[in-house]
């Protein structure tokens, strides 16, 4: 049985069926899969959640949507074992969308006309899925879980009842301040990808270290097609920085660090979120990186839920219910999805409904959502101006590049 975070259901918290998400008090007399859902406890039926998962597609999406689906699975078998929503075990309905957002819609539609009191859905990613799926679920009165943030999937002013549970790349970079203090730095150089996520990563880093008293010597971006780092390397050398932060993903991350091994730049490197997801960090040579020189000066970014530490009961928990559920086929920090049906747990118990607008009312109070009994983040601090995650840095650590096993890191 799980170890229950400490917290007592007040008298007061019942009353929470009169409140509404600011700005959206209209939603409640939706038509959709998500109406109907004030007389939850007088039913037996199960209720009722939708994950998205690109199981059918080649390759990395593959992977990640397997582990993503295989997280979903085991939450919902972990909260039908600690009882339910509301006293009504929790199933899963599966829709591969083979990471296509037109199939994606398709399916949905599909499921929508078939299925009645959908509470809930959760999708693997990438962002165009959430794109395209997030207005439909809004429309239908449907509380939403995303693991690939848009640009406004977590403003609860267009999307108010879905809440992001990847981090932005602004908390990410927030992350890595208690490192670069401890370790002393004071001039930092970034190197990124030229794509959305790798530019944004990049001007938040710029913005947030200069704030906090770095100086940024040098920001350069690589196109993630490209075969050699080498110049940017170079041009970043030559403002003599004391790290190098870096995002990268896939092959890049090989390319990046054979062109500082080719310029003999033994500079340390903090690696991003994308870089620490790269199979090759994971991986013995000669297809990874493991047992090279090349990973020498490299420290990645984890969450402490995807570093194994048996000490960890709680997580060590949460991988034995996903590896009995699937298969866990990359690292944790795809296995968001484990933690939706602890929320959705804990918020219909505060708001005694599954009424959507009152579920997004109940997640944004920071006693429900320390009360989940969440693994991957242990608290989301969403808040009813930003359905985004901004988890305290003491979330994360960083790590030398090693072997997954069951999806974490074994140091």
């Amino acid at each position: 049985m799980r170890q229950r975070k400490n917290f007592l259901i007040t008298g007061a918290s019942l009353a929470l069926g009169a409140l509404v998400l600011a700005g959206c008090s209209g939603g409640s007399e939706s038509a959709g899969a998500g109406a109907e859902s004030n007389a939850a406890a007088d039913s037996d039926d199960p209720i009722k959640v939708i994950v998205f998962g690109g199981v059918g597609a080649e390759g990395v999406l593959a992977d990640n949507a397997t582990t993503s689906v295989t997280s979903a699975h085991a939450s919902a078998a972990a909260v039908n074992e600690a009882g339910g929503v509301l006293g009504r075990e929790v199933e899963i309905i599966d829709i591969d969308d083979t990471g296509d957002p037109t199939v994606a819609v398709t399916k949905l539609r599909e499921v929508l006309a078939e299925e009645e009191e959908i509470v809930a859905a959760a999708n693997s990613g990438p962002s165009p899925i959430a794109d395209a799926t997030l207005p439909i679920l809004a429309e239908e009165g449907i509380l939403s879980f995303n693991i690939a943030p848009t640009s406004d999937s977590d403003d609860p002013a267009v999307n108010p009842y879905n809440f992001d549970l990847s981090p932005a790349p602004a908390d990410y970079i927030r992350g890595f301040l208690p490192t670069m203090e401890e370790e002393g730095y004071e001039k930092v150089a970034i190197l990124n990808g030229d794509d959305p996520y790798g530019n944004e990563f990049a001007a938040q880093g710029e913005t947030i270290f200069s704030e906090e008293g770095y100086e940024v010597t040098e920001v350069r971006n690589f196109d993630t097609e490209s075969l050699d780092m080498t110049p940017q390397l170079s041009a970043l050398e030559a403002t003599d920085p004391d790290v190098l932060v870096l995002d990268a993903y896939g092959a890049p991350v090989l390319y990046v660090l054979e062109g500082l091994e080719k310029l003999g730049w033994d500079v340390p490197v903090l690696g991003n979120n994308s870089v620490t997801a790269s199979p090759a960090t994971s991986t013995e040579a000669p297809t990874g990186l493991l047992g090279t020189d090349l990973v020498d000066n490299l420290r990645m970014q984890a969450f402490n839920s995807t570093v194994k530490d048996s000490d960890d009961t709680e997580t060590v928990e949460a991988v034995e219910q996903m590896v009995d559920a699937g298969e866990i086929r990359s690292t944790l920090i795809l296995a968001y999805n484990y933690d939706t049906m602890w929320l959705i747990k804990q918020a219909a118990e505060d708001a005694q409904s599954l009424e959507a607008e009152d579920l997004a009312a109940a997640l944004e109070k920071q006693e429900v959502q320390q009360a989940a009994d969440t693994v991957i983040l242990q608290n989301y601090n969403f808040t009813a101006d930003s359905h985004s995650p901004q988890p305290d840095a003491d979330e994360f650590q960083f790590i030398s590049p090693g072997p997954l096993v069951n999806g974490q890191f074994d140091q």
